[in-house]
């Protein structure tokens, strides 16, 4: 058995009567779809019904998956205690995804899990709502979002279809989650012009069944538009890769400031150019194939490093054939490591701590790989996919007042005491001096009452 279907809904707590009072009329549109996707799935009748949800309990590096055999939820924080969810758990196919996830190396399971074992959300509970009145005889699985790349939702997806594969379930997708929450100035989280666009081009694309397409928006987008269900789509997605889909939808509103879409997937015959995650990783491995081809001697060392360092525990000797600027030269250094866009790990050196750059830089990058406490140390599976910088600093030279800082040209770094703060200047999102000086501050742990020092450097960026 497999997936037979999937859908995607949204989560408002007023589409249930007893807690939108007769304001849930106001969405009336999306409450004859929800009916009609209840009443699609309990034709299908499924054994199991996959949820992934955005109010389920989210980790940065990591997917939840519920455990345990029962579960319940109720209402009650949205003035409703009386409405009530309850559920039983799909241990069988829990087990399998864990097992899984483990076999691969993937960042999902039952660890981590505290009072959400047993109460279930309320992007969970709405489409159980709609569902239960025209079937309960299901069991449920629960799984939730994180904070790592899109591609990853992806390919949770992927594993959750194997999974269901290989224990034999006839299975639905159902992917809750609402659009862009800045539709309206009159909604309650304001306008932002990313949040009708987010609605459109969602609509558009989970028209289409065109789900490479997920993969191609940009996190500072998505976050400007204030959307909750995107990862959860991605990870449908994924539990549909590599087949044709019949997409359908049903109905769209933003009548509330909140956008609400349904959508209906069903899939068809094999189709080999639907893996979309295939093509995406392919695409950034020719582009970072590039980069590295392209890299000056400053990243070539830093790569060479870190790839040396990884596979055998070993600090390479400074080569032999670099330019005299760096084997000559002192100077501060940071070594900044990206992985599918996000950053993963960055340590530097204000002032030169090494006889010469290439030492500095060859010392900068273990550190980055390894020891930067944000992060776990890269493994060997990672290199290939890693984005690496070094930015060369110059001598800081104290100024008087933020008036003496260019946001782009110069970085900052404030010093009271034995506390310090660096960033570095052009980095994106970073707009306005004062920015750049609160971030500084934050990263120094200096609150901004203190008497500072303040000292701007330029730096030399390698990539």
């Amino acid at each position: 058995m497999s997936i037979v279907a999937a859908f995607m809904v949204p989560h408002p707590p007023l589409i249930i009567p007893e807690v939108g009072k007769g304001s849930e009329e106001i969405v009336q549109r999306t409450i004859d779809a929800y009916t009609e996707v209840a009443k699609e799935i309990s034709k299908l009748h499924p054994d199991t019904v996959i949820i992934s949800s955005p109010h389920a309990v989210m980790y940065s590096d990591y997917f939840a998956i519920s455990p345990g055999a029962h579960a319940h939820g109720s209402f009650a924080g949205f003035e409703a205690p009386r409405v009530t969810i309850n559920a039983e758990y799909d241990e069988e196919l829990v087990s399998k995804l864990c097992e899984l996830s483990g076999k691969e190396g993937f960042p999902a399971g039952v660890q981590g899990e505290r009072n959400s074992i047993t109460e279930l959300d309320h992007g969970t509970m709405i489409p159980l709502w709609f569902l239960n009145k025209f079937q309960t005889d299901y069991k449920l699985v629960r799984v939730g979002l994180s904070g790592l790349p899109l591609t990853a939702h992806y390919a949770f997806g992927q594993l959750i279809k194997n999974a269901v594969s290989e224990v034999g379930r006839k299975a639905v997708f159902i992917a809750s989650g609402d659009l862009s929450h800045k539709l309206q100035e009159t909604g309650p989280y304001g306008f932002a012009p990313e949040g009708p666009e987010y609605d459109k081009r969602i609509m558009d694309v989970c028209g289409r069944g065109a789900f490479g397409e997920l993969l191609e928006f940009d996190d500072e987008f998505l976050d400007r538009a204030a959307e909750c269900g995107h990862r959860s789509f991605t990870i449908m997605a994924g539990a549909l890769d590599g087949q044709d889909v019949r997409a359908t939808v049903l109905s769209h509103e933003d009548v509330t400031g909140v956008g609400y879409g349904i959508c209906t997937f069903y899939p068809g015959n094999a189709n080999k150019q639907r893996h979309f995650l295939d093509k995406k990783l392919d695409s950034a491995a020719r582009k970072i194939k590039k980069m590295q081809k392209e890299s000056d001697e400053y990243v070539a060392l830093a790569r060479q490093t870190i790839e040396t360092f990884i596979t055998t525990g070993e600090e390479i000797p400074v080569p032999s054939n670099l330019p005299k600027e760096m084997t000559e030269k002192t100077a501060g250094a940071f070594v900044s490591i990206h992985k599918n866009g996000k950053l993963r790990g960055c340590i530097g050196t204000i002032l030169p701590t090494r006889d010469n750059l290439a030492k500095e830089i060859i010392s900068n990058a273990i550190s980055a790989a390894t020891a930067d406490p944000r992060f776990t140390p890269i493994v060997s599976g990672e290199l290939p996919w890693l984005d690496i910088k070094v930015d060369v600093l110059t001598e800081p030279e104290q100024i008087s007042s933020i008036d003496e800082l260019d946001v782009k040209r110069y970085g900052v770094i404030v010093s009271t005491g034995p506390k310090t703060g660096l960033l570095l200047p052009d980095l994106e999102g970073v707009d306005t001096v004062e920015e750049q000086v609160s971030i500084a501050l934050q990263k120094g742990g200096i609150t901004e009452d203190e008497e500072v020092f303040l000292y701007r450097f330029e730096v030399i960026r390698h990539t």
